[in-house]
């Protein structure tokens, strides 16, 4: 149960750093920014956990930084459809149900390699 809590806390702190660095952002990349991040969690919310989310919005925000720090516009980063540009990164993601189902997979071939190396 307390490792439940630290790692509540854990993400809070990161989600209030992401915070901190989005607002830091040009206007037109923060703009986006938290365009996508509510575009993304209407549809990612059933089926990508928050800690998939919270990496991906990570990682959208290094590439944000970057891109303002070279000069780039916010749409060639994004392309013209942004909705597109969003779909993408959730398609890389690995869902909930993803991650349970490599586990389970893993977990039995794993039990099943060491009984048959006992035998033999």
């Amino acid at each position: 149960m307390i490792n439940i809590f630290r790692k509540m806390i854990g993400e809070k702190k990161e989600w209030k750093q992401m915070k901190r660095r989005a607002k830091a952002l040009p206007e037109e990349y923060s703009f986006v920014y938290h365009k996508i991040q509510k575009y993304m969690w209407s549809f990612a919310a059933d089926s990508t956990s928050s800690m998939d989310m919270m990496s991906i919005f990570a990682s959208l925000l290094d590439l944000f930084e970057e891109s303002a720090e070279r000069g780039k516009k916010i749409l060639e980063i994004t392309g013209s459809d942004v909705a597109s540009f969003c779909d993408e990164l959730l398609n890389n993601s690995k869902t909930y149900m993803e991650v349970q189902r490599d586990k389970f997979n893993l977990d039995i071939h794993k039990k099943i390699t060491e009984k048959q190396k006992e035998r033999g």
